[in-house]
């Protein structure tokens, strides 16, 4: 009877083992199914974020604005205005005679280039010739008797009055003598500088006076030019400073200085005068040539320059776009105002506001607003 006991609890036992070991193996099988199943989700889900992502990032692009940026570097700024010149020559001369006369001879034509003295034409001067020429025999005959009287005197024989009155009649006509020969001699026209003859203004056979030209000489060696300012920069341009001098019509730029500056203003204009003088050697610029002045007013240097079709205004200020990043790693238009001062060829100086390395926005700031998205064009 024991023995059937004891065989009945081996056979109990064996068949508890077994059955926990089935269990346990199905246990097991369950856990991997459900690992396979997780992982075939997590795949899924994988999937699913990669579509969102490019999904929100395709919506994040097409809602950016292309926009070009340009870093604010300093640079040197000039301001500088521009007046308007002419050309004017120290030897531009008509030339007159200095007495009236019949022209006679003229020596000269247009284009002719001349020295200074040098005989241009000559006046009719019989009428001075004979003058002369009856002034010489008076005085010859008055030399005659004040040298008898003379000897007379030095005899001791005559009075000191005959002396002194023989003296005086020759000094008279050596004196009226010099004064015909030296109204003679402006019956010649000289030239009276080195030059050209720019225009002959009388001919042969004409009445010439000392009212009327009668020919122009001109000398372009040098010339100058002269220009008004607005008063408003009579401390801002001196004598010395340098100057561009452009001539539009002869294609022709030559940078020259201030040889002076008027020291009374224009009552009317308000303007005070300045002076250029230039050499002229090619002969090239002419007097009454128009010219167009360049002045520079101001100058900094290590200066923070921006265009000014970028500067905007609104009821507080003055203002542009610069781009920063935010805490989403994303580049973002932000609203900057500013301080400007002087504006000189479309270029705007920056006072305060903006600093050394600020990325300004130069292309489709026109379409930005503050805190709008950017894509940056290379």
């Amino acid at each position: 009877m024991k023995r059937y006991y004891l065989s009945l609890i081996i056979i109990t036992i064996a068949a508890f083992t077994y059955s926990c070991s089935q269990k346990a193996d199905e246990d097991k099988n369950n856990k991997k199914e459900l690992l396979g199943e997780y992982r075939v989700q997590a795949n899924q889900l994988q999937q699913k974020i990669a579509v969102l992502e490019k999904e929100l990032a395709n919506s994040s692009a097409q809602g950016a604005i292309n926009v070009t940026l340009s870093p604010l570097k300093p640079e040197t700024f000039e301001h500088f205005i521009e007046v308007m010149g002419l050309v004017h020559s120290d030897k531009n001369l008509l030339i007159s005679p200095e007495t009236t006369g019949n022209i006679v001879e003229i020596l000269i034509k247009e284009g002719d280039k001349v020295k200074k003295g040098q005989v241009l034409a000559r006046l009719n001067t019989d009428a001075l010739d004979r003058s002369i020429q009856e002034m010489e025999v008076n005085l010859e005959l008055v030399n005659t008797l004040y040298e008898r009287q003379a000897k007379l005197w030095a005899d001791n024989i005559g009075s000191e009055v005959q002396y002194l009155q023989a003296k005086s009649n020759k000094e008279t006509l050596e004196k009226r003598l010099e004064s015909l020969k030296a109204q003679k001699s402006l019956s010649v026209i000289t030239s009276p500088i080195n030059g050209v003859i720019d225009d002959l203004m009388q001919k042969q056979g004409e009445m010439a006076s000392s009212v009327q030209p009668f020919a122009r000489v001109v000398n372009l060696d040098q010339v100058y030019v002269t220009g008004e300012v607005a008063e408003v920069y009579l401390n801002k341009i001196k004598k010395g400073d340098q100057v561009q001098v452009q001539f539009p019509v002869l294609d022709l730029t030559r940078h020259e200085r201030i040889s002076r500056t008027a020291s009374v203003l224009d009552p009317d204009s308000r303007t005070f005068s300045l002076r250029i003088d230039m050499n002229n050697n090619s002969h090239q610029i002419l007097p009454n040539l128009m010219a167009v002045i360049k002045l520079r007013t101001f100058i900094k240097n290590e200066a923070l320059v921006v265009p000014s079709i970028l500067v905007k205004k609104d009821f507080d200020g003055e203002f542009l776009f610069v781009a920063e990043t935010n805490n989403n790693e994303q580049m973002v238009a932000r609203k900057r105002y500013i301080q400007t001062s002087v504006n000189d060829n479309n270029r705007t100086l920056i006072d305060s506001g903006l600093q050394a390395g600020d990325r300004i926005i130069t292309e489709g700031f026109a379409q930005v607003s503050d805190g709008s998205l950017l894509k940056v064009q290379p």
